[in-house]
Protein backbone atom coordinates (compact mmCIF):
# COMPACT_ATOMS: atom_id res chain seq x y z
CA UNK A 1 0.00 0.00 0.00
CA UNK A 2 1.34 3.37 -1.02
CA UNK A 3 1.82 5.90 1.69
CA UNK A 4 -0.24 9.04 1.35
CA UNK A 5 1.75 12.13 0.63
CA UNK A 6 1.82 14.54 3.49
CA UNK A 7 -0.08 17.71 2.67
CA UNK A 8 1.87 20.82 3.55
CA UNK A 9 -0.37 23.76 4.44
CA UNK A 10 1.42 26.99 3.69
CA UNK A 11 0.47 30.03 5.76
CA UNK A 12 -1.35 32.72 3.80
CA UNK A 13 0.72 35.82 3.17
CA UNK A 14 -1.30 38.49 4.98
CA UNK A 15 1.04 41.49 5.00
CA UNK A 16 3.22 41.60 1.94
CA UNK A 17 5.96 44.11 1.24
CA UNK A 18 5.36 44.91 -2.42
CA UNK A 19 8.31 46.26 -4.39
CA UNK A 20 7.99 47.53 -7.95
CA UNK A 21 11.37 48.25 -9.50
CA UNK A 22 11.23 50.38 -12.64
CA UNK A 23 13.81 52.01 -14.84
CA UNK A 24 12.52 55.47 -13.85
CA UNK A 25 10.91 54.87 -10.46
CA UNK A 26 10.94 52.50 -7.48
CA UNK A 27 7.73 51.97 -5.48
CA UNK A 28 7.22 50.16 -2.19
CA UNK A 29 4.16 49.58 -0.01
CA UNK A 30 2.45 46.93 2.10
CA UNK A 31 -0.52 45.02 0.70
CA UNK A 32 -2.87 42.43 2.15
CA UNK A 33 -3.67 38.91 0.92
CA UNK A 34 -5.96 40.29 -1.80
CA UNK A 35 -3.66 43.03 -3.03
CA UNK A 36 -5.25 45.99 -1.22
CA UNK A 37 -2.86 48.55 0.21
CA UNK A 38 -2.42 48.47 3.98
CA UNK A 39 0.38 51.02 3.87
CA UNK A 40 0.19 53.46 0.92
CA UNK A 41 3.00 53.24 -1.58
CA UNK A 42 5.93 55.58 -1.62
CA UNK A 43 7.92 56.29 -4.77
CA UNK A 44 11.34 57.69 -5.56
CA UNK A 45 13.25 58.10 -8.78
CA UNK A 46 15.44 55.15 -9.68
CA UNK A 47 19.11 55.97 -9.09
CA UNK A 48 21.34 55.81 -12.15
CA UNK A 49 23.50 53.88 -12.37
CA UNK A 50 21.63 51.26 -10.34
CA UNK A 51 23.70 48.09 -9.80
CA UNK A 52 22.52 45.58 -7.16
CA UNK A 53 24.25 47.24 -4.21
CA UNK A 54 22.65 50.60 -4.98
CA UNK A 55 19.17 49.10 -5.36
CA UNK A 56 19.44 47.11 -2.13
CA UNK A 57 20.66 50.15 -0.17
CA UNK A 58 17.88 52.28 -1.66
CA UNK A 59 15.19 49.75 -0.74
CA UNK A 60 16.49 49.39 2.82
CA UNK A 61 16.33 53.15 3.25
CA UNK A 62 12.82 53.36 1.78
CA UNK A 63 11.33 50.73 4.08
CA UNK A 64 13.33 51.50 7.23
CA UNK A 65 10.26 52.91 9.04
CA UNK A 66 7.67 50.51 7.62
CA UNK A 67 5.58 48.47 10.09
CA UNK A 68 5.74 44.69 10.20
CA UNK A 69 5.16 42.50 7.13
CA UNK A 70 5.45 38.74 6.69
CA UNK A 71 6.41 38.23 3.03
CA UNK A 72 8.18 40.11 0.23
CA UNK A 73 7.18 40.29 -3.45
CA UNK A 74 9.40 42.00 -6.03
CA UNK A 75 8.59 42.97 -9.59
CA UNK A 76 11.74 43.54 -11.65
CA UNK A 77 12.14 44.98 -15.18
CA UNK A 78 13.91 42.09 -16.86
CA UNK A 79 14.00 38.35 -17.31
CA UNK A 80 14.18 36.52 -13.96
CA UNK A 81 14.34 32.85 -13.02
CA UNK A 82 14.56 30.98 -9.70
CA UNK A 83 14.86 34.21 -7.75
CA UNK A 84 17.78 35.46 -9.84
CA UNK A 85 18.04 38.22 -12.42
CA UNK A 86 18.98 37.02 -15.90
CA UNK A 87 18.67 40.27 -17.85
CA UNK A 88 18.13 43.90 -16.89
CA UNK A 89 17.97 45.86 -20.16
CA UNK A 90 17.31 49.27 -18.57
CA UNK A 91 19.41 48.84 -15.41
CA UNK A 92 22.44 47.12 -16.91
CA UNK A 93 22.53 43.39 -17.57
CA UNK A 94 26.30 43.35 -17.10
CA UNK A 95 25.86 44.37 -13.45
CA UNK A 96 22.76 42.29 -12.79
CA UNK A 97 23.14 38.97 -14.61
CA UNK A 98 22.98 36.11 -12.12
CA UNK A 99 22.30 38.30 -9.08
CA UNK A 100 20.15 36.44 -6.46
CA UNK A 101 17.82 39.34 -5.70
CA UNK A 102 15.15 37.30 -3.87
CA UNK A 103 17.64 35.52 -1.61
CA UNK A 104 19.51 38.75 -0.89
CA UNK A 105 16.37 40.60 0.19
CA UNK A 106 15.21 37.62 2.24
CA UNK A 107 18.55 37.60 4.06
CA UNK A 108 18.66 41.37 4.58
CA UNK A 109 15.04 41.70 5.72
CA UNK A 110 14.51 38.37 7.46
CA UNK A 111 11.36 37.46 5.51
CA UNK A 112 10.72 35.06 2.61
CA UNK A 113 10.96 36.81 -0.76
CA UNK A 114 9.82 36.01 -4.27
CA UNK A 115 10.91 37.65 -7.49
CA UNK A 116 8.93 38.04 -10.72
CA UNK A 117 9.18 39.95 -13.95
CA UNK A 118 7.34 43.25 -13.46
CA UNK A 119 4.81 42.59 -16.25
CA UNK A 120 4.13 39.11 -14.85
CA UNK A 121 3.47 40.58 -11.41
CA UNK A 122 1.16 43.23 -12.82
CA UNK A 123 -0.72 40.57 -14.74
CA UNK A 124 -1.29 38.51 -11.60
CA UNK A 125 -3.29 41.43 -10.19
CA UNK A 126 -5.50 42.22 -13.18
CA UNK A 127 -6.40 38.97 -14.94
CA UNK A 128 -9.84 37.42 -14.48
CA UNK A 129 -8.75 33.80 -14.94
CA UNK A 130 -10.81 33.19 -18.08
CA UNK A 131 -9.14 31.80 -21.18
CA UNK A 132 -6.10 33.39 -22.79
CA UNK A 133 -5.21 36.72 -21.22
CA UNK A 134 -2.34 38.90 -22.38
CA UNK A 135 -0.75 41.79 -20.48
CA UNK A 136 1.49 44.53 -21.82
CA UNK A 137 3.20 47.31 -19.91
CA UNK A 138 4.10 50.62 -21.52
CA UNK A 139 6.89 52.29 -19.62
CA UNK A 140 10.53 52.93 -20.32
CA UNK A 141 10.29 49.81 -22.47
CA UNK A 142 7.68 47.24 -23.47
CA UNK A 143 6.79 44.41 -21.10
CA UNK A 144 4.54 41.40 -21.62
CA UNK A 145 2.93 38.58 -19.65
CA UNK A 146 0.86 35.63 -20.82
CA UNK A 147 -1.79 33.64 -18.92
CA UNK A 148 -4.09 30.70 -19.59
CA UNK A 149 -7.00 30.15 -17.18
CA UNK A 150 -5.14 32.13 -14.49
CA UNK A 151 -1.95 30.09 -14.98
CA UNK A 152 1.13 32.22 -15.61
CA UNK A 153 2.90 30.86 -18.67
CA UNK A 154 6.69 30.95 -19.23
CA UNK A 155 7.92 34.50 -19.64
CA UNK A 156 8.92 35.67 -23.11
CA UNK A 157 10.93 38.81 -23.77
CA UNK A 158 8.78 39.94 -26.71
CA UNK A 159 10.15 43.44 -26.28
CA UNK A 160 13.23 42.33 -28.18
CA UNK A 161 11.46 40.97 -31.22
CA UNK A 162 12.40 43.06 -34.27
CA UNK A 163 9.61 45.01 -35.95
CA UNK A 164 10.10 46.46 -39.46
CA UNK A 165 12.94 49.01 -39.69
CA UNK A 166 12.33 50.41 -36.23
CA UNK A 167 14.38 47.85 -34.34
CA UNK A 168 12.61 45.90 -31.58
CA UNK A 169 9.41 46.71 -29.70
CA UNK A 170 11.34 48.40 -26.90
CA UNK A 171 12.52 50.93 -29.45
CA UNK A 172 9.29 51.01 -31.46
CA UNK A 173 6.96 52.02 -28.60
CA UNK A 174 9.34 52.71 -25.72
CA UNK A 175 9.28 55.98 -23.82
CA UNK A 176 12.24 57.48 -25.69
CA UNK A 177 10.38 57.03 -28.96
CA UNK A 178 7.16 58.49 -27.53
CA UNK A 179 9.02 61.63 -26.52
CA UNK A 180 10.70 61.81 -29.94
CA UNK A 181 7.65 61.35 -32.20
CA UNK A 182 4.90 62.71 -29.94
CA UNK A 183 1.89 61.06 -28.36
CA UNK A 184 -0.30 61.09 -31.48
CA UNK A 185 2.06 59.02 -33.62
CA UNK A 186 3.09 56.91 -30.63
CA UNK A 187 -0.54 55.95 -29.99
CA UNK A 188 -0.85 54.82 -33.61
CA UNK A 189 2.11 52.53 -33.04
CA UNK A 190 0.55 51.13 -29.87
CA UNK A 191 -2.70 50.46 -31.76
CA UNK A 192 -0.74 48.65 -34.46
CA UNK A 193 1.01 46.60 -31.77
CA UNK A 194 -2.35 45.65 -30.23
CA UNK A 195 -3.54 44.41 -33.61
CA UNK A 196 -0.33 42.46 -34.29
CA UNK A 197 -0.45 40.78 -30.87
CA UNK A 198 -4.09 39.85 -31.42
CA UNK A 199 -3.16 38.01 -34.63
CA UNK A 200 -0.10 36.35 -33.10
CA UNK A 201 -1.61 35.27 -29.75
CA UNK A 202 -5.35 35.31 -30.46
CA UNK A 203 -5.89 36.37 -26.85
CA UNK A 204 -9.34 36.64 -25.30
CA UNK A 205 -8.49 39.82 -23.43
CA UNK A 206 -5.61 42.28 -23.32
CA UNK A 207 -4.69 44.42 -20.31
CA UNK A 208 -2.48 47.48 -20.74
CA UNK A 209 -0.58 48.92 -17.79
CA UNK A 210 2.58 50.87 -17.13
CA UNK A 211 3.17 54.57 -16.71
CA UNK A 212 2.50 55.47 -20.34
CA UNK A 213 -0.86 53.69 -20.52
CA UNK A 214 -2.41 56.97 -19.36
CA UNK A 215 -1.68 58.50 -22.78
CA UNK A 216 -4.08 56.13 -24.55
CA UNK A 217 -7.06 58.43 -25.01
CA UNK A 218 -8.56 56.87 -28.14
CA UNK A 219 -11.36 54.30 -28.01
CA UNK A 220 -9.94 50.82 -27.63
CA UNK A 221 -11.50 47.51 -28.75
CA UNK A 222 -13.87 45.88 -26.22
CA UNK A 223 -11.33 43.13 -25.58
CA UNK A 224 -8.73 45.67 -24.35
CA UNK A 225 -8.60 47.29 -20.88
CA UNK A 226 -6.26 49.91 -19.44
CA UNK A 227 -5.38 49.04 -15.83
CA UNK A 228 -3.91 50.87 -12.86
CA UNK A 229 -0.15 51.10 -12.64
CA UNK A 230 -0.48 50.12 -8.97
CA UNK A 231 -1.17 46.57 -10.19
CA UNK A 232 2.59 46.17 -10.44
CA UNK A 233 2.62 46.01 -6.63
CA UNK A 234 -0.82 44.51 -6.02
CA UNK A 235 0.18 41.41 -7.98
CA UNK A 236 2.54 40.54 -5.15
CA UNK A 237 -0.45 39.15 -3.27
CA UNK A 238 -1.05 36.58 -5.99
CA UNK A 239 2.64 35.78 -6.22
CA UNK A 240 2.26 34.32 -2.72
CA UNK A 241 -1.44 33.39 -2.62
CA UNK A 242 -2.36 31.60 -5.86
CA UNK A 243 -5.89 32.08 -7.14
Amino acid sequence: MKKKKKVVHRPIAKRILGIDVGATGIKVGIIDAKGAFIIPKIRIKTPHPCPPRVLIDTLLEMIAKFPKYDHIAVGFPGYVRDGKVVTAPNLGTKDWAGFPLAATLARKLGKPARLANDADMQGLAVIKGNGLEFVITLGTGFGTAWFRDAQLLPHMELAHLPIHREGDYDEYIGDATRKKIGNKDWIKRVEKTIAVMKVVFNYDHLYIGGGNARHLKSKLPPYVSVVSNDAGMEGGAWLWNPR
